[in-house]
C-alpha cells in the first residue's frame, strides 16, 4: 500500500485563482446578507423558507460529502482494507462538505447570532426531527476533523500518529451519525404531507434518502479520484475504482426497487406522465439513476476510467435532482407562493462550492492526503 504524500507544487494556479474570484464575489453578497438582513440577498418567503442554501448546501451537499461515511462502512464495518488509499481523500472531501454545510445553516438562519440556542437544553424541542439533524451534523463535523487530525500530525512529524490507536471510537461515531441524519433529512419531508407531490411523498423517504446518500458517497469517491488524477497529473486509480464500482449497481437496484415499488403500490406512477414540470423532473431524475446502472452492468465499462467517470456524473446529477425535487420542485406550499433563487443567493452557494475546492487544493498540496504513487507537481 502506497503511503500518502503531499502533491506539492504551486498553490496559486489558474484554477485556484478562478475559484478565488468566485469566492470574493460571494463574500460581497455575504456582507450584504449580514449587514442588511437575509431579505437583501434572497427570494425566500413564508411558503419557501428553505431555498437553495438548505436544499443544495445542506441536503445535497452533505450527501455529496458522504464519501467518508461510505468508505468507512466499506473499510471498517465490512473490513475491506484494500480500499484504504481512498479513505483519506474521501474523508477530506466529507470534512469540507459538512463544515461548509454548517456554515450555510449559519448564513440561512435569520437571527444567526442566536444559533447557540440549538445546543441549550432548556430551549430544545426533543420531538423535533430538525433538531436531531442539526445536532447530528454539528457533532459529525467535529468527528470528521478529529478523524482527519492524524494527517496534520503526520505532516508535522513525518511519522504515523499515535492518535490512530484511539480512532476506532470516532470511526464508529462517524458511521452512526450520518446514518441518523441522512435518514432524518427524508423524515423532514414526510412532515410536508399533501404539500409534497405523491411522486416524492412516501413513508419510505428516510430509507431512500439513506440509500441514496451511501450510493452518492461511493460515486463522489470515483468523481473526486478522477478529477484529482486529471488536475494534479497523477495516474488514474482505475483498478481500485473498478472494484469499488461493483457496490454501486447493487445499491442502485435496491433504491430503484423501493422507489418504484412504493409508487406502484400507492398508485401514483401515472403522475409521472402528465407532461408537467413535476412529472418531467421525476422522469429525468430516474433516467439519471438508470443510466449509470446500465453503464456499470458492463465489465468493460467498469475497467474504463472514462466510463466510470461518466457514470459518476450521471449518478451525482440524479442524486442532486432527487433531493431538489423532494425539497423544492415537488413541494407546493399553496397558492400565492413562488420561488426562484436570487442572484445573491446563487453566488453565496457558488462561494460555498468554490471555498471547498480551494481548501481541497491547498490541503492535498500541503498535507499527506493522496496516495504517494505518481506524484506530479503542477
Amino acid at each position: 500500500m502506497s503511503e500518502a504524500k503531499p502533491v506539492g507544487g504551486k498553490v496559486f494556479t489558474g484554477p485556484f485563482l478562478f475559484f478565488l474570484v468566485i469566492t470574493l464575489i460571494g463574500i460581497y453578497f455575504l456582507s450584504k446578507r449580514f449587514i442588511f438582513g437575509i431579505g437583501a440577498v434572497t427570494n425566500m418567503n413564508d411558503g419557501f423558507p428553505w431555498g437553495i442554501w438548505i436544499t443544495y448546501d445542506v441536503v445535497v451537499g452533505t450527501a455529496f460529502a458522504c464519501g467518508g461515511y461510505s468508505m468507512a462502512l466499506l473499510v471498517y464495518a465490512f473490513n475491506n482494507g484494500e480500499y484504504h488509499p481512498l479513505v483519506r481523500p474521501a474523508l477530506l472531501a466529507s470534512m469540507f462538505g459538512y463544515t461548509l454545510a454548517g456554515v450555510s445553516v449559519f448564513i440561512d438562519i435569520g437571527r444567526y447570532w442566536q444559533i447557540y440556542n440549538v445546543f441549550l437544553p432548556w430551549y430544545t424541542n426533543f420531538n423535533s426531527v430538525l433538531l436531531e439533524v442539526a445536532l447530528c451534523i454539528a457533532v459529525y463535523i467535529g468527528v470528521l476533523w478529529i478523524e482527519f487530525s492524524p494527517t496534520f500530525l503526520e505532516a508535522k512529524s513525518g511519522t504515523k500518529s499515535k492518535v490512530n490507536k484511539v480512532m476506532i471510537f470516532f470511526i464508529a461515531l462517524g458511521i452512526l451519525l450520518p446514518t441518523m441524519h441522512q435518514s432524518s433529512l427524508g423524515s423532514l419531508m414526510i412532515l410536508a404531507g399533501n404539500k409534497l407531490s405523491p411522486l416524492w411523498w412516501t413513508p419510505m423517504l428516510p430509507l431512500t434518502f439513506l440509500i441514496s446518500a451511501i450510493t452518492m458517497g461511493y460515486t463522489v469517491v470515483i468523481f473526486e479520484s478522477t478529477i484529482s488524477a486529471l488536475g494534479f497529473k497523477r495516474p488514474f486509480e482505475t483498478n481500485i475504482l473498478t472494484k469499488l464500482s461493483l457496490v454501486i449497481p447493487i445499491l442502485l437496484v435496491i433504491f430503484l426497487v423501493i422507489r418504484f415499488g412504493d409508487i406502484l403500490m400507492r398508485g401514483q406512477l401515472g403522475l409521472a406522465f402528465n407532461g408537467d414540470l413535476q412529472g418531467n423532473m421525476f422522469l429525468l431524475e430516474n433516467i439519471l439513476h438508470i443510466l449509470p446502472l446500465v453503464i456499470l452492468a458492463s465489465a468493460t465499462n467498469r475497467k474504463s476510467a472514462k466510463m466510470l467517470f461518466l457514470s459518476a456524473c450521471f449518478l451525482m446529477l440524479g442524486g442532486l435532482l432527487f433531493r431538489f425535487n423532494t425539497y423544492l420542485i415537488g413541494f407546493n406550499p399553496g397558492d400565492g407562493y413562488h420561488y426562484f433563487p436570487a442572484i445573491g443567493e446563487q453566488f453565496i452557494t457558488y462561494t460555498i462550492i468554490s471555498a471547498e475546492i480551494l481548501l481541497y487544493m491547498i490541503f492535498v498540496k500541503k498535507l499527506p492526503v493522496l496516495s504517494g504513487h505518481g506524484q506530479a507537481k503542477v
